[in-house]
């Protein structure tokens, strides 16, 4: 009996969670992608992400951003950057 209610109560939360990943837009997760990408390069303790954030003095990081430095980190900053394959792998991945 228990094992029942569990399994209908773990039913619903997944279910919803998994719905609510299928519901979301191609646009919706690009944005999701970019939000990921550059929040795991903020977590390293560094500023510059992509060109259009501010450096630590208040400045914009424009060419200094690891986004537009060859080699090393390659944060997804802008919508062309996140391609299909990453949408489905997101997708995949919240399933």
């Amino acid at each position: 009996m228990r094992r029942a209610a569990r399994s209908v109560i773990l039913a619903f939360l997944v279910l919803p969670a998994i719905a609510f990943a299928q519901a979301l837009t191609d646009q919706q997760i690009v944005q999701r992608i970019i939000q990921d990408s550059r929040q795991a390069y903020y977590a390293t303790g560094h500023p510059c992400a992509c060109p259009d954030d501010l450096a630590r003095n208040g400045s914009r990081c424009g060419a200094r951003s690891a986004y537009s430095r060859p080699g090393g980190a390659e944060p997804k900053c802008y919508p062309n950057d996140v391609t299909k394959a990453d949408i489905d792998a997101y997708r995949a991945s919240r399933r």
